[in-house]
């Protein structure tokens, strides 16, 4: 039997790790099943976005553990994770999963926070009198 295959994604403060192996192509986040965990469609479609373009949908089981962050960080994150994965499982995935854009970590963040401001940018209320 193949080993399973490892992957890290980040995104904002979420940490994804992907575990992949043979399977049936359950897809389950922290123990629960994706669609549970990510209620809304276009989450669940980044989480299913890489699989669809190697066009391996039903042959992976994927587990991932979700740490930090939203749902939404942890989605993206997720997207990340697999897509890595894919490419330690099969190197030919590689351009098609690079030309989708999914093998990119985005690195935007929260801005941190100013002196004399109340948020990064947002400034105390000025009173004139």
């Amino acid at each position: 039997m193949e080993k399973q295959k490892n992957a890290v994604g980040r995104r904002k403060e979420a940490v994804i790790r992907v575990f992949m192996s043979k399977g049936e192509g359950s897809i389950t986040v922290n123990g629960r099943d994706y669609k549970e965990y990510f209620p809304l469609v276009y989450l669940q479609n980044q989480v299913e976005a890489p699989l669809k373009t190697a066009d391996v949908v039903g042959k992976y089981n994927v587990v991932v553990n979700a740490q930090g962050g939203g749902l939404k960080g942890q989605a993206e994150a997720t997207k990340l994770a697999v897509s890595r994965a894919l490419i330690e499982i099969n190197p030919d995935f590689r351009p098609a999963l690079k030309a989708a854009g999914y093998l990119k970590r985005d690195p935007r963040g929260v801005e941190r926070k100013k002196f004399g401001h109340k948020k990064a940018r947002r400034s105390y209320q000025f009173s004139k009198r």
